[in-house]
């Protein structure tokens, strides 16, 4: 079973039954989300220490029978402007190149509280100012149907 083609529903029954981990999720998509970097340029940054550390707390939760958000342990990645906690954030700028996030921006914190786990940041146009992410620091988000084309929007990485 490709685990990294499902649902959030899906992977959320998955896990809360027990049939897979929030670790084993993590590194399927960590691992298909390297692969595919080099071909499309999707992530500035991926974070798979940092994210396999918040699964190994669902994991655990899990094996305490808690209650969770139907998003526990579900991979989620987002656009580089978004402050996150620690994690290198440059808006897909070399201006910020180095800055690291002092807090979660609220639907970062949002997402965490609800136990979903960051697996890495986005490619996006410089700022977000564009149109297709060409205007990256970074380079362009290609098109994962057609890599001649580029991912459009300026959350281009997210697409």
């Amino acid at each position: 079973m490709d685990i990294t083609n499902l649902t959030i529903k899906e992977a959320n029954k998955l896990l809360t039954s027990k049939q897979v981990k929030a670790t084993e999720l993590i590194k399927a998509y960590s691992e298909r989300a390297e692969k595919l970097n080099k071909k499309l340029n999707a992530y500035i940054t991926i974070t798979e220490d940092y994210a396999l550390e918040q699964a190994r707390k669902v994991d655990q939760l899990i094996a305490d029978n808690q209650q969770l958000s139907p998003l526990a342990g579900i991979p989620f990645g987002f656009k580089d402007n978004y402050s996150t906690l620690g994690i290198k954030t440059t808006a897909a700028s070399k201006i910020l190149e180095g800055y690291v996030a002092p807090y979660d921006a609220t639907s970062i914190k949002k997402l965490k509280d609800a136990g979903a786990v960051f697996l890495g940041r986005t490619n996006c146009d410089e700022f977000a100012m564009g149109g297709s992410t060409e205007n990256s620091a970074y380079g362009v988000t290609r098109n994962p149907h057609d890599i001649s084309r580029v991912a459009g929007g300026s959350s281009g990485g997210s697409a």
